[in-house]
C-alpha cells in the first residue's frame, strides 16, 4: 500500500488544499479527480461545505423535486404547469448551490443569490399562477408580463453561465441579439422587425422558446433517466463496469487502454457528461495504462475518446436519445436501433487504434493475478446489469420512456438490496408487462415492490440503508440541473428559428455555399457542427446542431435524384451526423474539454493529447459520412445481408485507416504504406462494390508485405 507524506499535492496546475498524509493512492486520486472536474465541468463546482442545517435545508428541496417529478410521471399534469415549476425547482436549486463565481467559498450562501432564487421562483411560478390570464391575453401583455419575462430569460442566462458555461450562453446572445436586430441585416439572413414585447411572448410564453420541446423532455423523460443514473451508480456500478471490462480485455496487448475503452462505453451511455465520464473512469484506467506503458498523452486520450462515445451509445445516449425521438418524431426504439452499428463502429475504431499502438510499442497486457474472471465477476455482481436489462425490455415491449426509467430505478434498488433474488420482483413485472397488457406500471409495480419487502421481511434486512435512497433522490435532481438549464436555452435558440426561419435561412447558405455538392455540404455541416458544440453539454449540443445543421443536408439529400432511400433514413442520417460531429467537439483543438480533463488526469500535455484523441476517435469523424451515403447502417427499411456486409467492409476499412494513422498493422510500416492504409481505409467506406474490392486489395497487399517482413526478421 502507497503513502503519501506531502501535505498538499499539485495536480496539473491544480493544487489539493487538504492534508493527504496517510492516504492511499487511490484516495488521493480521488482528490484529484475532484480538483480536475472543479477546472473543467462546471457541474462539479457547487456548494458542497455548506453548513449541516442549511445542507438539510437544500437537500430537502432536491428531494422535493425529485419526488415531484416522480409524481408527474404518474399522475400527468398540464404541461403548460409542469415545465415552469420544473424550471422554478431548478433555478431556485442553481443559485443556492452554484456560486457566482468559482473563487467564492463554497460554504455560504450569499446574500444576492438568496435574492436571485426568489425573483426566479416569481418570474417562473408567475406563470401557473396566472395561466388562464397568460392563455387568454397571448400577443397582448402588459409591462408587467413583458418586464417579467425579461426577468425569467436573464435569470437563465445567469444559472447557464453558472452551471454550464459560457459557450452556449454567448451562442443564445447572438441569437437573441438577432431576433432582435435582425431587420438591419440585409439578404438573405434579414427580417422584418420584432418588437421586444412580440420577442418576449415568443419566447417565454408560448411553447416554442424557453418552455418548449426541449424544456418538455427535461422534465418528463430526462429526469426519470438522470435518477435511474443516479440509483444505478448507488449500487456500485461503476467498479463493476471496470472490474468486467479488466476480465474481458485485461490479458490483451495494452490490456489496460481497452478496458478503458471497454468501461466507458458500458458507463457512459448512462452519463450525461464527457467530461464527468473522462474523470470518473480515468482515475481508475489512467493510472494503469501509465503503468504499462502508455504515454501520458496517449493514454488521457484514449480516456477521453472512450467517454465521450458513451455518449453515442445506446440505448440512453447521454439523454439526447429521448430529444431525437422528439424532434423526428421517430419511435425511441428506432432512435436505439438506428445508432447501434454507428457506435459499434466507433468504440470498435477507437479498440483497433488501441490495439496498433499497443503492438507498435510492445505493450503487453495486464499480468494475471490482477485481472479477475468473468465468471467470477458475473456470479458475483452480474445482478447489477439486470436494471438495464429490465429497461431495454420495456423500450423494446413498446412501454413509455418513463415507466422504462421508472421500472429500472426500482429494479436498481432492488439489485442492490437483494443481489440475484432481486431476479423474483423483477421478474413479477416483466410477466405482468407481457401477461397482462391492460393492467398499468404502478399496478405490477406494487405487487413487485409488495413482493421484494416480504424477502426483506424473511431475510430479516433490506439490504441498504433508506438514508441511500434519500441521497439517491438528491444526486438525481442535482445531477440534473445542468441539462435543464441547457435545455432552456436550447429552445430560446429554437425559438428564434421559429420566430425568424433562421433555420431554412442557414440551410439555404450552406447549399449555396457547397454549389449542390453533397460532400462539400457535409463537410460544412460538419464544421458548423463542431464549433456549435464546442463546450455545450450533450442535449444542448443535439437541440442546437439539429435546429440550426440539419435541415440543410437533409434538403439537399431529398432533393438529389437517383438517391432511392427511404425519406426517414435520410431524416435519421441527417440527425445522427450533426449529433456525431456536435458531441466530438469535446475532444477536438482547440476547445477539447474531455481531452483537457483527460490531460490533467494524465498529467499530460493538452494539445497533444487533443490531437491523439482526435486520431485515435477517427471513427467519429468517417462514421457519420458512412451512414449518410449508406442509409442501410441505420438499419431502417432495408436487409440483414446488405446490413452485415456494410459493417463487414466499414469495420475492414477501420482498420486499415487506424493502421496507417498508428504507422503500424502487423509491423511497422513505411511511409508509403502508410498512405496505402489510408487510403484502402477510406475507399473500403465508401459504399460501393468497386472500392470495397479495391480498398481489400490494397489492404491485403501491406499485410502480406508485412508478413514476409517480420518472417525475414525472425529467421
Amino acid at each position: 500500500m502507497l503513502f503519501f507524506k506531502k501535505k498538499a499535492t499539485s495536480f496539473d496546475n491544480l493544487t489539493l488544499d487538504v492534508d493527504t498524509t496517510g492516504m492511499t493512492e487511490e484516495q488521493v486520486a480521488a482528490l484529484n479527480a475532484e480538483a480536475v472536474l472543479r477546472k473543467y465541468d462546471k457541474e462539479s463546482s457547487y456548494r458542497n461545505k455548506l453548513p449541516k442545517k442549511l445542507d438539510i435545508f437544500i437537500g430537502g428541496i432536491l428531494v422535493a423535486f425529485s419526488l415531484f417529478q416522480l409524481y408527474t410521471s404518474i399522475f400527468t399534469i398540464q404541461e403548460r404547469q409542469l415545465r415552469p415549476i420544473h424550471l422554478g425547482f431548478v433555478l431556485l436549486l442553481v443559485f443556492l448551490l452554484y456560486p457566482a463565481s468559482p473563487k467564492l467559498s463554497r460554504g455560504r450562501i450569499e446574500w444576492y443569490d438568496w435574492m436571485l432564487a426568489a425573483a426566479a421562483l416569481v418570474a417562473t411560478l408567475y406563470i401557473p399562477a396566472n395561466l388562464d390570464y397568460i392563455i387568454r391575453s397571448i400577443g397582448n401583455y402588459g409591462t408587467t408580463q413583458v418586464v417579467i419575462g425579461i426577468l425569467g430569460v436573464l435569470l437563465l442566462m445567469e444559472a447557464c453561465r453558472r452551471v454550464v458555461g459560457k459557450p452556449i450562453m454567448v451562442v443564445v446572445s447572438v441569437f437573441l441579439a438577432y431576433s432582435l436586430l435582425g431587420q438591419y441585416i440585409s439578404g438573405t439572413f434579414g427580417h422584418r422587425a420584432y418588437t421586444m414585447r412580440q420577442i418576449v411572448t415568443h419566447m417565454y410564453y408560448t411553447l416554442e422558446g424557453v418552455f418548449g420541446t426541449p424544456l418538455g423532455v427535461s422534465a418528463t423523460f430526462i429526469f426519470l433517466f438522470i435518477l435511474f443514473g443516479a440509483f444505478l451508480q448507488l449500487t456500485g456500478v461503476g467498479k463493476f463496469f471496470i472490474d468486467l471490462a479488466n476480465a474481458i480485455a485485461g490479458r490483451q496487448a495494452g490490456g489496460p487502454a481497452k478496458v478503458a475503452v471497454i468501461s466507458s462505453a458500458f458507463f457512459g451511455t448512462v452519463s450525461g457528461s464527457s467530461v464527468a465520464n473522462t474523470v470518473g473512469t480515468g482515475s481508475f484506467t489512467i493510472p494503469a495504462m501509465k503503468r504499462l506503458g502508455y504515454k501520458p498523452e496517449f493514454a488521457g486520450a484514449v480516456e477521453a475518446a472512450s467517454s465521450t462515445g458513451g455518449q453515442l451509445m445506446p440505448p440512453v445516449m447521454g439523454a439526447a436519445a429521448f430529444l431525437m425521438a422528439e424532434s423526428t418524431g421517430f419511435p425511441y426504439s428506432k432512435i436505439i436501433l438506428s445508432a447501434t452499428i454507428p457506435a459499434i463502429l466507433y468504440f470498435s475504431g477507437i479498440l483497433i487504434s488501441v490495439h496498433h499502438e499497443a503492438r507498435k510499442e510492445g505493450l503487453k497486457g495486464m499480468v494475471n493475478a490482477d485481472i479477475p474472471r468473468v465468471r467470477d465477476i458475473m456470479k458475483e455482481r452480474g445482478y447489477l446489469l439486470v436494471p438495464l436489462a429490465y429497461m431495454i425490455f420495456m423500450l423494446s415491449a413498446r412501454s413509455t420512456p418513463a415507466y422504462a426509467a421508472l421500472g429500472a430505478s426500482l429494479s436498481a434498488l432492488m439489485a442492490y438490496s437483494l443481489g440475484w433474488l432481486a431476479l423474483l420482483p423483477i421478474g413479477i413485472m416483466v410477466a405482468c408487462k407481457l401477461l397482462f397488457e391492460t393492467m398499468h406500471f404502478t399496478q405490477y409495480a406494487l405487487i413487485a415492490i409488495c413482493l421484494w419487502m416480504l424477502i426483506c421481511l424473511v431475510r430479516r434486512r433490506l439490504g441498504f440503508h433508506p438514508i441511500e435512497i434519500v441521497e439517491g433522490l438528491r444526486n438525481g435532481a442535482r445531477s440534473v440541473l445542468p441539462v435543464a438549464i441547457a435545455c432552456g436555452m436550447a429552445g430560446i435558440i429554437v425559438g428564434t428559428v421559429t420566430l425568424t426561419g433562421l433555420g431554412l435561412k442557414f440551410a439555404t447558405g450552406l447549399a449555396v455555399l457547397a454549389g449542390g455538392n453533397l460532400y462539400l455540404l457535409m463537410f460544412f455541416t460538419m464544421l458548423s457542427s463542431i464549433v456549435l458544440g464546442m463546450g455545450v453539454p450533450t442535449t444542448a449540443n443535439y437541440l442546437i446542431t439539429s435546429t440550426i445543421c440539419a435541415p440543410a443536408l437533409i434538403g439537399m439529400l431529398v432533393s438529389l435524384n437517383g438517391l432511392e432511400v427511404p425519406t426517414a433514413a435520410i431524416v435519421m442520417g441527417a440527425h445522427m451526423f450533426v449529433f456525431y460531429f456536435g458531441i466530438i467537439a469535446d475532444i477536438t483543438p482547440p476547445v477539447a474539454l474531455a481531452a483537457m480533463a483527460g490531460a490533467a488526469v494524465a498529467r499530460g500535455e493538452p494539445l497533444k493529447t487533443g490531437v491523439n484523441a482526435t486520431r485515435i476517435a477517427i471513427g467519429a469523424f468517417i462514421v457519420p459520412y458512412i451512414f449518410v451515403l449508406n442509409p442501410a447502417m441505420l438499419m431502417i427499411d432495408t436487409h440483414f445481408t446488405l446490413v452485415i456486409l456494410s459493417l463487414a467492409t466499414a469495420m475492414l476499412g477501420m482498420y486499415s485507416l487506424s493502421g496507417g494513422l498508428a504507422g503500424y498493422v502487423q509491423d511497422h510500416c513505411r511511409w508509403y504504406e502508410k498512405i496505402i492504409l489510408a487510403i484502402a481505409g477510406l475507399t473500403m467506406i465508401y459504399p460501393e462494390t468497386m472500392t470495397d474490392f479495391i480498398g481489400f486489395a490494397l489492404l491485403a497487399l501491406v499485410f502480406v508485405a508485412h508478413k514476409l517482413r517480420t518472417r525475414k526478421q525472425t529467421a
